[in-house]
């Protein structure tokens, strides 16, 4: 039997520990909380839960060389050090997580050893690639050429349990999606390269309406530049965009939090304080006052702005308890929104991709525009949409490894028909499916 080492039982780790475990392998799950992972095994006979401590190197290298694959699940800062041993021990490993230049270095260690670390085999990154991949290589093959692309995806609750004013709630830690709140992003526009700072990353927004779900408001995911090459897109490419999908109005408050300084790292002493206290001290304003208002004054909004009432509706301006002797802005505002945004028992999240093309053909002289709409809501008191997505690619990328179906070695993204097309049509079998349609453009 064919064994499978999971590092993380964490949010999104349930749909693939049980995939694995249905097909006849063995899984051994490791975390920090190990009745979480023994809770995901469901008494498996070939599910086994471990207490597994990172800075216990030692260890990890004995579960690593014990297993066939390793799957990590970990945050992508972990990635490195699981890479080592599995070029060590000579064992495939697979992560949903963008490849850092640390894993990119090992690809032709790797490569030398006959191995395959799969990166970016989740939801964004992983079927954005896979079902844009899709898309491209059949334009491709159909004689035309690609002008326009744009690739969109974000998680939110699904529309019947919406029910706070950020339209958001998290499925995973709060810390990393506001981290990504800090991120620079570049993208090319009409044949123009725009390069947006961090700071104002929320104000490069625009909407976006996908057919039958409404309007999202869209910003910029990172550096979209990369793509045209790793996608394989040619030089008449005019436009390159990758973007994050929100509820309308989530743009407005996250920057105006960050200007507050909500999103700064840095830890500051918060003992016996409450929110209000803790917010006059960041704004170096008197304690006690008009809070309110000075953010108004402060930021240069009016006192019933969309910003300020989520402030406020959060707790920010209240007597609530800080709850630490120190902690960062960022961490503060984490544990708050964890708190108020959060998914009751039978509530379900919304994930959706939407990718839009247009292709240009020689033969004929025309243009055609391509969209695919993927729209997945979680099940009520069962899977989240975000842990469906995110770990059954993975899952089964990890059988089509083990079966010796997968030809690449080395650091590689999903962005090949031997990976994309089989996962593709499972995760389809799986009520997971990009809905593609294509209409001819006026000239």
């Amino acid at each position: 039997m064919q064994k499978v080492l999971v590092l993380g039982a964490g949010r999104v780790a349930s749909p693939l520990i049980r995939d694995l475990l249905d097909h006849g392998l063995d899984v051994t799950v490791t975390s920090l909380d190990v009745d979480a992972a023994a809770q995901m095994i469901g008494g498996h006979p070939h599910g086994h839960p471990v207490f597994l401590d990172l800075a216990e190197d030692g260890r990890l290298s004995q579960l690593v060389a014990a297993a066939d694959l390793v799957v990590s699940l970990l945050p992508y800062t972990f990635h490195p050090q699981v890479a080592k041993l599995c070029l060590e021990h000579r064992k495939h490993l697979v992560t949903a997580s963008y490849v850092s230049d640390e894993m990119a270095a090992m690809d032709a260690e790797a490569r030398a050893r006959d191995l395959l670390f799969l990166n970016e085999i989740g939801l964004d990154p992983g079927i954005d690639h896979m079902s844009a991949m899709k898309i491209i290589d059949g334009i491709k093959a159909a004689g035309g050429r690609i002008i326009h692309f744009r690739s969109y995806c974000g998680g939110l609750v699904a529309p019947e349990d919406n029910d706070n004013p950020f339209g958001y709630k998290f499925s995973w830690a709060p810390r990393g999606v506001l981290m990504a709140s800090l991120n620079p992003a570049s993208y090319r526009k009409d044949g123009h390269i725009v390069r947006v700072p961090g700071m104002d990353l929320f104000r490069d927004m625009h909407l976006v309406r996908v057919r039958g779900w409404g309007d999202f408001e869209a910003y910029p995911n990172r550096d979209s530049l990369k793509y045209q090459e790793i996608y394989g897109l040619g030089p008449e490419l005019e436009t390159i965009f990758r973007g994050t999908l929100r509820s309308v109005g989530w743009c407005d408050t996250m920057h105006n939090f960050r200007r507050l300084g909500l999103l700064d790292e840095k830890a500051r002493p918060a003992r016996g304080m409450t929110c209000a206290e803790y917010l006059s001290g960041l704004l170096e304003v008197p304690a006690g006052g008009d809070l309110r208002r000075a953010v108004a004054k402060k930021l240069g909004i009016s006192t019933d702005s969309l910003p300020l009432c989520n402030l406020e509706w959060l707790g920010l301006i209240s007597d609530r308890p800080v709850g630490h002797d120190d902690v960062s802005p960022l961490d503060l505002l984490g544990d708050i929104m964890l708190e108020k945004l959060v998914y009751g028992p039978h509530e379900k999240d919304m994930v959706v991709l939407y990718h839009v093309f247009k292709a240009r053909y020689e033969e004929g002289d025309r243009y055609e525009r391509t969209t695919s709409t993927l729209v997945a809501c979680g099940e009520a008191g069962g899977d989240s949409a975000m842990s469906r997505t995110v770990s059954l690619p993975a899952a089964i990328a990890v059988r089509l490894i083990l079966d010796g179906r997968i030809p690449q070695r080395g650091v590689v993204r999903p962005v090949h028909p031997e990976i994309y097309n089989p996962v593709l049509a499972e995760l389809a079998g799986m009520g997971i499916e990009c809905r593609e349609e294509t209409t001819t453009l006026e000239t």
